[in-house]
């Protein structure tokens, strides 16, 4: 039986896939490096990344294979992923795809159609790419009501249409009653990251400042309050929107912003653990200086849930140089989605790989990725 078919054994005990593996945090980045990357095999690039950047082909007219591929010893032409300072100066392609899975469908301030087209948007965004076309596929559930679907593709209209881009193409699939909660819907993008933008974790360098665009924790307690059986008081309203021009306007006062970050999975913490390990560099925050409005700081202490691991759909993270610091605050607050903005913290050549929170009292609590899932489905 030597050449029997094998499986490796569980991480960390799992031999199914759980909620937790859906949170953003430590469990996903395990399902990926350990399950998901080795099946890709040879064909996987970067598939940790939200937005690949990647060199578009130099050649106007690449070689065309048909359905054998290319001749033998020739390579299929590649488009190569950008990681050097001279890749800054050229216009490059951005591609990213999302799968959202929110439930309830419909919340306050929101929709899982805006949600999509937002996240997608976003994420391109944190590429610094603007964004040139979408691409829609939903998965609809036997007995939908079919002015649900209208709504929630109306609100994909307008989410896109302010975001200034166009749903160029996409699929729909009818599965049975019980099989989808109602709509699942998966969003493709891309972008062009115009020449001189370089955003990358590993450019977080000691001395950076990090900036947070505004109140955190907003979406993820937005959404829980409308969960069956969790329903509490608030008055809270998603913050999804498209970054988009936010982002615009901060690389056209400082083109050197090294990394930005949206925070939507695990917040605020799993997107400075993640500069922190690629970049292996300290990150160090004041608690006072994170902007969490009352009603999700009351929710989370209710719910014993800690603010910066409470998702966003509408807020990011910026790390940049300590000279750009002030400029960079002044031109979020004058932007809508960035009136909140606040410098919390800065990177250091100390406890490279950790993020660092430091207490009103003067103590220091070292701040790490979830473990699993605080909030399913919040996204």
């Amino acid at each position: 039986m030597a050449d029997a078919w094998t499986c490796p054994l569980p991480f960390r005990d799992h031999d199914r896939v759980t909620l937790g593996h859906g949170g953003g945090g430590v469990l996903t980045a395990e399902l990926v490096e350990h399950v998901i990357l080795p099946g890709f095999g040879e064909a996987a690039g970067d598939a940790t990344v939200d937005a690949a950047v990647l060199e578009l082909p130099t050649s106007n007219a690449p070689p065309k294979f048909g359905s054998s591929g290319p001749p033998p010893g020739q390579d299929p032409p590649k488009l190569a992923r950008c990681g050097s300072p001279a890749d800054a100066d050229r216009a490059k392609l951005a591609f990213t795809t999302d799968a959202y899975v929110v439930r309830p469908l419909i919340f306050p301030g929101g929709d899982i159609g805006s949600l999509a087209v937002n996240g997608t948007v976003n994420d391109l965004a944190m590429a610094g790419a603007q964004p040139l076309a979408l691409s829609a596929g939903f998965v609809l559930e036997e007995g939908l009501e079919v002015t649900t679907l209208h709504r929630i593709a109306t609100s994909m209209g307008e989410a896109a249409t302010a975001a200034g881009v166009r749903i160029e193409a996409g699929d729909t699939k009818v599965v049975e009653a019980g099989n989808a909660d109602g709509m699942y819907i998966t969003t493709a993008g891309v972008g062009v990251v115009p020449p001189g933008v370089d955003l990358r974790p590993e450019r977080a360098a000691a001395g950076d400042v990090i900036i947070v665009s505004g109140d955190i924790g907003v979406h993820g307690i937005a959404v829980l309050s409308q969960r069956d059986g969790l329903e509490f008081g608030t008055e809270l309203e998603s913050d999804s929107a498209a970054l988009n021009g936010l982002v615009a306007a901060v690389l056209d006062a400082c083109p050197d912003v090294h990394v930005l970050r949206d925070l939507t999975r695990g917040g605020l913490a799993a997107a400075l653990c993640e500069i922190a390990l690629t970049a292996e560099v300290g990150l160090s925050f004041e608690e006072a200086l994170v902007p969490v409005p009352g009603p999700v700081a009351a929710a989370c202490g209710f719910l014993g849930l800690d603010p910066t691991h409470v998702a966003n759909e509408g807020k990011l993270v910026a790390v940049v140089p300590a000279a750009d610091a002030d400029a960079v605050v002044d031109v979020m607050r004058s932007h809508a989605q960035g009136q909140g903005a606040v410098a919390i913290g800065q990177v250091t050549d100390d406890h490279p790989g950790t993020v660092v929170c430091w207490t009103p009292l003067g103590a220091s609590r070292i701040v790490d990725r979830p473990l699993g899932e605080q909030l399913p489905r919040i996204c």
